[in-house]
């Protein structure tokens, strides 16, 4: 997980030549009014926020099967069942968290949120975000605990998980995606929120999103298209 952040880091391009004063610019603890949260900052550039109540977070994830440390490969099986409700909710629940104001001074910048699932019940246990320490590229620096916060806990209310039989031999399961709070789906695209990123991708949701001021292409045919569709609800095809 260590390699994973930093890889991380030198995705986002952010230099400490740029410092500039933040809430998470160095590592500390807030304190807040019933919960209390934990910034770690690697290297003068990579935060890591969370709240310190974690279940699952900084533990190795082991395979029950041979009581070692699980070895990920992207051949490997799915851990969660393919679904096509859970990316949609997640991302609305993103979107949501962020004013009017916070998502014109984040336009463009993405946040890496992560995942920690318990392998027997599919209910997330802990979020994890992970931004740049310091203004450049990117300002979630500029968010308030407040938001993230929020994000955790309609996280943890509102989207859940199926595991595979696969999935449940392991001691958790890891999931994460990054976004723009300006964007949302395309449509409701299966997979939940697939494995940890691959080298090269921006977001697992690339072929599924827009931005949410993007101008719908000859609305009326869209629109006759939907009522094409909905006609045709319960109908053997």
């Amino acid at each position: 997980m260590r390699t994973f952040r930093i890889f991380i880091a030198m995705m986002f391009g952010i230099s400490a030549l740029h410092a500039q004063t933040g809430y998470y610019s160095e590592t500390k603890t807030f304190y807040e009014d019933g919960y209390t949260y934990q910034c770690d900052v690697e290297n003068g550039v990579l935060a890591t926020l969370y709240n310190k109540d974690v279940k699952y977070y900084g533990k190795v994830k082991i395979d029950k099967r041979t009581g070692e440390e699980y070895e990920f490969h992207f051949e490997n099986p799915p851990h969660i069942e393919d679904e096509t409700w859970s990316k949609p909710k997640a991302f609305e629940i993103v979107n949501q968290a962020f004013s009017p104001e916070q998502k014109a001074q984040l336009q463009g910048d993405e946040l890496l949120i992560g995942l920690y699932i318990d392998s027997q019940t599919g209910k997330i246990a802990d979020v994890v975000f992970d931004f740049p320490a310091v203004a450049g590229m990117n300002e979630f620096h500029t968010i308030p605990v407040s938001v993230y916060r929020q994000i955790e806990v309609e996280l943890k209310k509102n989207v859940w998980f199926t595991p595979t039989e696969e999935g449940k031999n392991l001691s958790y399961i890891y999931q994460c995606w990054m976004q723009d709070p300006n964007i949302t789906l395309r449509s409701n695209p299966r997979t939940p929120l697939g494995p940890p990123l691959k080298p090269g991708n921006d977001s697992l949701f690339d072929d599924n999103i827009r931005r949410e001021d993007e101008t719908v292409v000859n609305p009326r045919k869209a629109a006759d298209h939907t009522a094409a569709d909905s006609t045709d609800v319960g109908k053997n095809k």
